[in-house]
């Protein structure tokens, strides 16, 4: 089996490999050859463009960065044009439930499944395959490449139809901003009140607060590291679509409209490119 794996960056890198280490053949384009340097020395085939990339493959994956990227890489580059007929195209990328929809009836005119597959997980979830991956499309579909999700991720799930593995990435991206947001103001309460941040910290994250942004992300604010595992810029694109989703149907979310705030001014101030972790500059 032959995949095509489109758009190598921090977390594509990492599921690159454990694709071939699971002894998948895996050819790669993204547009920055240079950052493709560690997949390549792993043993993925590099391609200088999209076509030549996807035309034989069996399989192919996209993580990009934004919904544009991915309009781009499968209707203005060439995927969907491109790919085999009776190939599976898999977008991992974080995106419109809307698009995922498109891209479903499209491919299905010419032959061809699309699922929409989005992960939960960051950087680390990519480096040791444990990423939690959420499916829409077609059930079937979804079980014929379960042992190619299963080499990148250890929470599999089919969510429904065409746009529900976007739709469940949403609400898991509103969970998220809550969660970051609170680690950062209890530990700017801890350390204004006098306490040791660390030891507060390792205390109540093995109570009812903890959670895996107290653990990781706290963990680095205390530490200043601002290492992008996931990048404040598409933090930010994640929250703006749930926010525009949810205004369709008249929803009101104000935790996740007020962190959105928060992060869009950090955005300003020149952040855009940090870690979410970095969102303690704010109560800084």
């Amino acid at each position: 089996m032959q995949i095509a794996f489109i758009g190598v960056g921090v977390m594509g890198t990492a599921m690159v490999k454990n694709l071939i280490k699971k002894g998948f053949e895996t050819h790669i384009y993204s547009r920055t050859k240079s950052k493709c340097e560690e997949a390549i020395s792993f043993g993925a085939i590099w391609h200088d463009d999209i076509p030549s990339c996807v035309k034989n493959a069996d399989i192919v994956i996209t993580i990009v960065g934004y919904p544009s990227d991915v309009r781009q890489v499968y209707l203005d580059n060439g995927i969907m044009d491109n790919a085999k007929e009776g190939s599976i195209l898999i977008d991992m990328t974080t995106s419109s439930p809307e698009l995922a929809r498109e891209l479903y009836e499209i491919g299905s005119k010419k032959g061809l499944k699309v699922l929409d597959a989005p992960v939960s997980g960051g950087d680390s979830g990519a480096r040791n395959a444990t990423l939690t991956i959420m499916a829409g499309g077609d059930e079937d579909v979804f079980n014929k490449v379960h042992p190619i999700f299963s080499a990148m991720g250890k929470t599999i799930v089919y969510m429904g139809k065409a746009g529900a593995g976007q739709s469940t990435k949403l609400a898991n991206q509103i969970a998220i901003s809550g969660c970051v947001a609170s680690v950062a103001e209890a530990l700017h309460f801890a350390k204004t009140s006098g306490l040791n941040a660390e030891k507060v910290l390792s205390t109540i994250g093995t109570g009812a607060a903890g959670s895996w942004q107290m653990t990781n992300n706290g963990a680095k604010m205390l530490s200043d590291d601002m290492q992008p595992g996931f990048y404040i810029k598409h933090f930010i694109k994640d929250m703006r679509i749930a926010y525009e989703e949810a205004a369709k149907t008249g929803q009101n979310l104000p935790v996740l409209k007020e962190v959105l705030g928060i992060y869009e001014q950090l955005s300003d101030e020149g952040m855009e490119d940090l870690g979410t972790q970095a969102i303690c500059k704010y109560y800084r």
